[in-house]
Formats: C-alpha cells, structure tokens, sequence
C-alpha cells in the first residue's frame, strides 16, 4: 500500500496548509465530538478520544475549539449534532475499490453528494457489501522519521502487536489490528517516540496498480469526494509507483 499511504501522507500534510484547512479542522472536531458522545469525555479513559484530541492538536485544531468539543458530545454544552457514521461502496477509474465514510446529520443530503461526486469523475456507487470485503479494519500509526530507523520503531512496537512497519519517505506508518492500536501508540510514547496520528483505518487485501493517467483520474475523483462536507475519509485498493507520485508532483 506505500504509494497510496505516502499518497496520503502528502495529502495530509498539504490539507493542513492549504486552503481547505478550514474543513480539515471541521472533520477533527466532529471526530472529537463523535468521539465524547460514544466514550465518554474523559481521554483518561476514552483512548479514541485520547487519539482525536491529539491528531486535532497536530494539526493546529485551537485548543478552545477542541474543548467545546469535548463538552458538546459528552452533552456538557449545547449544540451537538446528532452524527451519524455511514459508509458507502463504489468504484472509480480503473475499477479502483472505493469505501467512502461518512459523518453526517442528514443522510439524503451526504448519499446525494457521495453520488454526484463519483458520477462526475467516472466513478459508480456499488451495492453494499460488494467493496467491504476488500478491505480489513486496522490501526495506523504515523509517525516522523527524525533520525529514527526502521529498527528503532520496531523495537518498540513489535511486542504491542505491530503487523508491519511501513517507510513513507519522511515518515513511518505502524499496522496493527484495530484492537492493538493503543496498546502499539502507549509503546511508542514509552519509547520516547513522537507520532503524528494513531486511528483505525482500512487497509486492502487487494491493489490495482495505476499509471500516471489512471492515477491522476483516481486522485480527481478522491479530490472531489473529500470536497464534500459529510465525507471524513476514503480508502482505496491502488497504489502508484515512486516514479508516477514523482511526475504527478512534478
């Protein structure tokens, strides 16, 4: 999956800089809400609120702004929307596997806007189920190279559960099953190791490797997809060699 994370690890960084950071801040602060509601608003004890509050902090998310968070989705202020998690199936170019995940307060509204946008950029809504089973539900941490090595993260992770220890180019990313996420993120903060993010993810069984056209058609239509407001995040089945991620950047 390396050139599709380091995809995404561009991606990120970018969304924290760029024009959309206004919605990149939205997203983390519904997670955080999300987060309050379902576990309660203590990050002692509610590690995914432990992990949304910290990737909002990276991310530059005011710490105001987070705590009014906190206190809407453990219901301690008013004003808390009624977020639902819905996750669509679909297809794009290339017949790339697509499974697009919603936060939302309005179904119609998020499955009408999760349409248009696939339409739009050659992609189709699949039936439910049709995608899923394509991908595993895992827990991902990044983390920045520093002067770290592949050794030193792994020293600390592998006896947490780490699955394997992918090299991003600037970064590191940790898989995991979901249920040793935090048990693999505790290890790294006892090791003294700074990560940027640690969440559950999905991950394919299954790549379609894309060239420079199919990639770029891909990267379009999860362009448009991450315009919409209802959608937090996308996973997808390609993955795009060193050499194509160079000429699109280029």
């Amino acid at each position: 999956m390396s050139g599709h994370s380091k995809w995404a690890t561009t991606k990120h960084k970018k969304a924290a800089i760029d024009a959309k950071r206004g919605k990149l801040f939205a997203r983390l602060i519904k997670n955080i809400e999300v987060a309050a509601r379902t576990g309660g608003g203590d990050p002692g004890g509610n590690p995914t609120l432990y992990d949304a509050i910290q990737k909002a902090k990276k991310s530059s998310v005011p710490n105001d702004n987070i705590d009014r968070a906190v206190k809407r989705g453990s219901g301690l202020e008013a004003g808390g929307a009624d977020w639902q998690t819905i996750m669509y199936e679909g297809y794009g170019p290339n017949g790339v596997a697509l499974l697009i995940e919603c936060l939302t307060d309005n179904r119609n509204r998020a499955a009408t806007e999760v349409r248009v946008a696939l339409t739009r950029n050659g992609g189709n809504l699949a039936d439910a189920g049709s995608v899923a089973y394509m991908f595993s539900r895992k827990g991902q941490v990044l983390l920045p190279k520093n002067d770290l090595t592949e050794d030193d993260v792994l020293g600390a992770v592998l006896d947490a559960g780490a699955e394997e220890v992918n090299d991003l180019g600037e970064s590191f990313e940790v898989i995991s099953e979901a249920t040793d996420l935090v048990g693999v993120r505790e290890s790294l903060q006892k090791a003294g190791i700074d990560y940027e993010s640690a969440e559950s993810t999905f991950v394919p069984s299954v790549q379609v490797q894309l060239d420079e056209e199919g990639a770029r058609k891909v990267f379009k239509l999860i362009d448009a997809l991450d315009d919409c407001d209802d959608v937090q995040n996308v996973y997808a089945n390609f993955d795009v060699s060193d050499d194509v991620m160079a000429a699109i950047d280029a």
